[in-house]
């Protein structure tokens, strides 16, 4: 046992060596590349590639999930050459929101109850501003996957066509029925520091928040639908039409860097499946890019949020795009 116990320091100690060395390869090539957007460090010193990986949690379904949705009757030319779901609909506080998934493998989750908020928000044309519970769909969504090991951004829509979800903030809000429950990855001196594992919480029938006024049983919210898009101009035209939808994508090592600028792969290894929310598009220096909000926090990225090119398909960006309209 101790042998075991010294072999498993040593291994932990190497990785982090080598994740400290790797990272500080990719900003190096990435910065000297020219590339259309800036590295930098965004963890803190020496955290190991394999902690990383744990919040990538997209199990990937895009092969097998037939498109629903008619194309929509938006004319091509009335897509702006720029979009920003925050300045459409400025009432809908939760599309600004930037969520922290914490050391747990949920994006698929919290980017598909954070996509869902802002739509019902939008729907309800800002009369409904709640955040909705990546909680209760992380816990309760059994066809989903595996919690905290990782889901599928299909079944978390079809989730909420056939049960809901309640509300819920973030980890220690007491906002709304159940709110997440699982600590963050916190920002030490402008890096993230990602905390011990932590496991896939239990299905909770009530709201875990005492103060919330509403039952469980009263405080679901569906939509009509699932469906996916993987045409890039209906994917525009139906955040124009609805609000952000869910966005699942190959992340390579070098996007743990990203920094600033439109991003596309430059350098290093396949790390897996993550999962955002598409909130917009736009063109800089004559580069197309879609906006998105990432799940880690403000310190990662542009505040949370990123740009990566648009129009062919950066890192299978426009392969799985799944939503769902509110049911009102």
């Amino acid at each position: 046992m101790k042998i075991l116990l010294i072999y498993s320091f040593l291994l932990i100690a190497c990785e982090t060596v080598i994740a400290a060395n790797e990272h500080q390869t990719i900003i190096d090539i990435v910065n000297a590349a020219r590339a259309k957007w800036k590295a930098g460090h965004n963890f803190a010193e020496n955290t190991p590639l394999f902690s990383m990986k744990r919040l990538l949690g997209l199990k990937r379904s895009f092969l097998t999930i037939k498109l629903v949705r008619e194309k929509h009757p938006i004319p091509d030319s009335e897509i702006p050459e720029e979009f920003d779901a925050r300045e459409q609909w400025p009432e809908c506080t939760s599309i600004r929101q930037i969520r922290n998934q914490g050391n747990c493998g949920s994006c698929w989750a919290v980017a598909a109850a954070a996509a869902f908020s802002d739509r019902l928000c939008v729907a309800t044309e800002g009369n409904f501003t709640l955040p909705l519970s990546a909680e209760e769909l992380l816990a309760c969504c059994k066809t989903c996957g595996e919690g905290c090991e990782g889901g599928s951004t299909y079944e978390a829509w079809r989730y909420f066509v056939n049960h809901g979800i309640v509300t819920g903030g973030e980890y220690n809000q007491q906002v709304g029925c159940q709110p997440y429950e699982i600590g963050t990855i916190t920002d030490k001196e402008g890096l993230l520091y990602i905390p011990s594992e932590s496991d896939t919480p239990a299905c909770e029938k009530s709201c875990t928040n005492p103060s919330y006024p509403v039952s469980y049983s009263n405080d679901h919210h569906k939509t009509e639908s699932v469906y996916g898009l993987k045409d890039m101009k209906e994917i525009q035209k139906e955040i124009m039409k609805h609000g952000p939808v869910e966005a699942g994508f190959t992340v390579y090592s070098d996007f743990m860097t990203y920094k600033s600028g439109v991003y596309h792969h430059v350098t290093g290894e396949v790390l897996g499946g993550h999962a955002v929310r598409i909130i917009g598009w736009g063109v800089e220096d004559d580069t197309p890019y879609w906006l998105a909000a990432n799940e880690w926090g403000e310190a990662w990225g542009e505040n949370g949020f990123f740009r990566i090119l648009r129009g062919n398909n950066e890192c299978d960006f426009e392969s799985e795009v799944f939503t769902g309209v509110p049911k009102l």
